[in-house]
């Protein structure tokens, strides 16, 4: 069913991180052509209609698939039927990708802040400044990433690769959890995004003279930090934003 506006992708690997968190990555069709930190609207013919929604891309430009990291949405429109694929089962792309949440080349240094599978867009980045950097790259980008969730299992596989890319030490990698009394083995940092954020970002030498902001993820997260940054003397196109669905309508946007 594919179209000029679409191409085919088979599904060629998933990993369960818990029952309402999984990541897919798709091979596609045809290679597609975007900049870390956008997203992909992908859709699943249904009934003789494709049901679509937006995804930020976890994997680089310079990989040869899409990944996403996805959070089951109960009684969703798509992620319903995500779930209900298995390997070798084919969805559409869009071919053309978008997205704002890029690396700003105006500044050197990046602060991200990340709900769960708010982190995608940042994991993109990452892995293309790694690769690029291997490849001779020079680059002087310092980037700190603080990564939410309640428990530390929701971080799923991203929180160990986080933390062997900031041994190269161009990231700083802060995951956070918000039930530490549930996890007494716990030894990092403890608390939701919003309230360790100037702590850490003071710590760092990151502020409105140097740096630019990025969240991506729970709305709630993303205007509380907005604020925190607004009197922190941010300014609007200093701070770059996505949420992945609104208070209203949690099925919008992932």
């Amino acid at each position: 069913m594919t179209d000029a506006s679409h191409c085919s992708a088979e599904l060629i690997e998933r990993v369960n991180v818990s029952a309402s968190l999984a990541i897919f990555r798709f091979s596609v069709a045809s290679r597609l052509s975007f900049s870390a930190g956008q997203f992909a609207t992908i859709g699943i013919a249904a009934d003789g209609d494709v049901i679509e929604r937006p995804y930020s891309i976890v994997s680089s430009p310079h990989e040869p698939f899409l990944e996403f990291f996805v959070e089951l949405v109960p009684g969703g429109i798509l992620t319903p039927k995500l779930w209900e694929l298995k390997l070798g089962s084919a969805i559409l792309v869009r071919r053309r990708i978008v997205g704002q949440l890029t690396l700003d080349s105006t500044v050197h240094r990046h602060l991200m802040m990340a709900t769960v599978t708010g982190v995608a867009p940042f994991v993109s980045i990452l892995r293309t400044q790694q690769i690029d950097r291997a490849g001779g790259a020079a680059s002087n980008h310092q980037l700190v990433v603080i990564h939410g969730a309640s428990r530390a299992a929701d971080f799923g596989p991203y929180l160990s690769e986080l933390e062997e890319l900031s041994h190269a030490g161009w990231l700083t990698y802060i995951p956070t959890i918000s039930r530490p009394w549930k996890e007494p083995n716990w030894k990092g940092e403890t608390g939701r995004v919003e309230d360790i954020v100037r702590k850490h970002a003071d710590q760092l030498g990151l502020d409105h003279g140097n740096s630019v902001a990025y969240a991506c993820g729970h709305p709630q997260m993303v205007a509380n930090v907005k604020d925190i940054l607004k009197r922190a003397c941010f300014l609007k196109d200093q701070i770059k934003e996505e949420e992945y669905f609104t208070l209203h309508d949690s099925r919008s946007h992932k």
